[in-house]
């Protein structure tokens, strides 16, 4: 059956979360009542601190919160808080990871419980580990502060169990703000903008390089009692991307989608527009990522990224491609650059 949202280990992060952007916003003299408005959360429930909050809630506070002057830094600030989060074994995995493959192994797996809102997906291009986060309860307007404050958080926590900074570099899915000194202060200078993708990129190498803090029989340990008690189940959003992603060559439909979802496609379509989505987006959205892969790790050419897809005709993939990310298919290869290949 389709899943609607996550529960269990996610609600308890989502009640972290809000917690947290309540206590940042009152150390900056915003009232509740602000951060509250249309939330449908009263301030006498938050103010008892045993309340509840979903993921439309916590999005809600958080584009009330950035819509007020001087916030702006808000995603950045509240990634300090983020990871590894105090969410018993997973969270205790992440802790003893005895290096960073380890640790980025732990929050793609416990991904439903330890970043309920925005999912990292690992892959491996070459002699680079890409990691990426695709949109997992609709943020819409809010994604690229959401890719702020996950990458912000995948480097604090990282700097604090390696005993260093690591040379990440990274890739955001929007134009170039006017101002980037917040990205350059909490992430590095290795920034690039309209890549179609958010995304940290690091040389291979440094995943085995073993961590200080590391512990790798108790991170075993916690992983297993995470494997039992996590019941936090992915969004729909996740769940799609991962089911068009293994059939993206079959060339996925709504119909055949719905069937493998146990539901109708009115019923799909109801609860995608629910998230601000549609199936053509998220379709789009996984062919992209996929083309960007096989252009940037496999160096796949045009006419081998379109017979990939199952294009028999070139034209018809440039303008396919073209649709998904705004780019022509030479366009797309050119702008990550050799540095990102």
């Amino acid at each position: 059956m389709i899943p609607c949202t996550t529960r269990f280990d996610s609600t308890r992060a989502m009640r972290n979360m809000a917690a947290a952007l309540l206590d940042h916003a009152r150390g900056r003299d915003l009232p509740d009542e602000l951060v509250l408005r249309g939330s449908g959360l009263s301030p006498a429930t938050v103010r008892t601190g045993d309340f509840c909050a979903s993921a439309a809630q916590y999005l809600a506070m958080l584009r009330n919160v950035l819509s007020t002057p001087g916030m702006t830094d808000t995603p950045f600030l509240l990634a300090e808080r983020l990871l590894p989060g105090h969410l018993g074994a997973a969270s205790h995995a992440l802790l003893q990871a005895p290096d960073l493959g380890s640790a980025l192994a732990t929050l793609t797996r416990r991904a439903s419980a330890l970043c309920p809102l925005a999912r990292p997906r690992l892959r491996h291009e070459g002699d680079l580990a890409v990691l990426y986060f695709t949109d997992s309860q609709g943020a819409g307007t809010l994604r690229g502060a959401l890719a702020e404050m996950h990458m912000t958080a995948v480097v604090a926590l990282t700097r604090w169990l390696g005993g260093q900074r690591l040379p990440w570099r990274f890739c955001f899915n929007r134009t170039r703000p006017r101002h980037t000194a917040q990205h350059q202060v909490h992430l590095g200078p290795e920034l690039r903008f309209d890549c179609h993708l958010d995304a940290l990129l690091i040389d291979r190498a440094w995943l085995d390089v073993p961590w200080p803090r590391g512990n790798a029989n108790a991170a075993a340990i916690s992983e297993r009692d995470a494997a039992v008690s996590d019941r936090a189940l992915p969004s729909l959003l996740d769940t799609l991307y991962d089911s068009l992603l293994a059939r993206v060559r079959q060339r996925p439909t709504l119909d055949a989608t719905a069937q493998e979802f146990g539901v109708s496609c009115a019923t799909l379509k109801r609860h995608l527009a629910h998230h601000g989505t549609h199936f053509q987006a998220e379709l789009d959205q996984v062919r992209a990522h996929v083309a960007l892969h096989l252009f940037h790790s496999r160096r796949y050419d045009n006419d081998a990224v379109a017979d990939y897809f199952g294009f028999h005709d070139a034209a018809n993939f440039r303008r396919s491609c073209k649709r998904w990310t705004g780019l022509t298919p030479l366009s797309l290869r050119e702008h990550l650059g050799p540095q990102h290949a």
